[in-house]
């Protein structure tokens, strides 16, 4: 076994111990753990994809060559573009990784877990990128999502619970993330919410409820989405590049007159009008700007159209169009 399989194998096994210890409800110490191991994970990650292609020498400081690069170096080699959210997402981390041994509250769960759960699908998604290993054969899809605090962050409870001094670092670090979740990238956060709807059609809903005219306390029900971008988070280019890292993930190949075909724009089109996603409230949400129409896609829809190109890869595409 070559150093760099042996490092992807410790990758994983820190990939895997960082999922199970903050899925772990009796661990009060998760943050800190995830941050370690996880940062573990993609340090030994990338110096196996630094072997293979800068070759043995880059994993090594120059002037000591008998130390590795540290995890922030490896992040500034492989991913060149500061600007990256991805680049910025692990450098977050590794910001709350290297202060861990001093002072963590457990309200840094509710400013960090955003991040963390953009970190988890990134590192499936290079991992799969940079080593065609899927990630998704070794801890299933659906553990990948992160088991998170519903508490909201109340400064007027942390405030009377820490130091100014504790309490200033918090608010500010709050303050910074939220400045930089504005760019919108789900690479560097993902954000994770419960919404409800009503719908009069059973079939349609996942838990029912009747309405009690001689209950004791008043209700008020929920009618409609405040804020629909948060669960149509897809644009037709983040849907196309995410059906993509899909496919290629589960080594699927597409075909367009009877040849290997990139899914693209076009593809994405016919399969939007084939199935009325645009007309799906659940898959579509339509907002004007001026006189021009923008469509914003959810999970769900991009999970369907996934799953309906995996059925027939050979063929969907011409029986689609035609």
């Amino acid at each position: 076994m070559t150093l760099a399989e042996r490092l992807l194998e410790k990758s994983k096994e820190a990939f895997t111990m960082s999922i199970e210890l903050y899925n772990k409800p009796t661990i009060k110490y998760r943050v800190e753990g995830f941050s370690m191991f996880i940062c573990n994970s993609w340090e030994l990650m990338l110096k196996a994809y630094m072997l293979k292609t800068f070759g043995d020498a880059s994993i090594y400081y120059s002037d000591a060559p008998d130390r590795t690069l540290a995890l922030s170096d490896c992040v500034k080699k492989v991913f060149t573009n500061n600007k990256d959210p991805l680049r910025i997402n692990l450098e977050k981390i590794i910001e709350l990784r290297n202060t861990s041994t001093h002072l963590i509250v457990e309200e840094y769960e509710m400013v960090y877990v955003p991040l963390f759960q953009a970190c988890v699908l990134n590192f499936n998604t290079k991992m799969m990128e940079f080593h065609d290993i899927d990630m998704t054969e070794v801890i299933p899809q659906n553990f990948l999502t992160l088991s998170v605090s519903l508490k909201s962050l109340n400064e007027s409870e942390i405030s009377a619970k820490y130091p100014e001094i504790v309490c200033r670092k918090l608010f500010t670090l709050k303050k910074t993330i939220e400045d930089l979740e504005s760019m919108k990238n789900s690479k560097f956060a993902i954000n994770i919410n419960v919404n409800h709807y009503m719908t009069k059609d059973p079939k349609q809903a996942d838990a029912t409820f009747r309405i009690a005219k001689d209950g004791e306390e008043p209700v008020a029900i929920i009618k409609e989405v405040k804020r629909p971008e948060l669960i149509f988070k897809y644009s037709t280019k983040t849907s196309i590049e995410t059906i993509t890292s899909i496919i290629k993930r589960q080594k699927i190949t597409l075909q367009y007159h009877n040849e290997p075909v990139i899914f693209n724009k076009y593809h994405f089109s016919n399969l939007i009008k084939y199935y009325g996603i645009k007309d799906n409230s659940k898959f579509c949400w339509k907002y004007t700007v001026g006189n021009t129409d923008f469509f914003r896609y959810s999970q769900q829809a991009i999970d369907f159209l996934a799953e309906e190109l995996k059925r027939d890869p050979l063929h969907i595409l011409d029986n689609i169009k035609k």
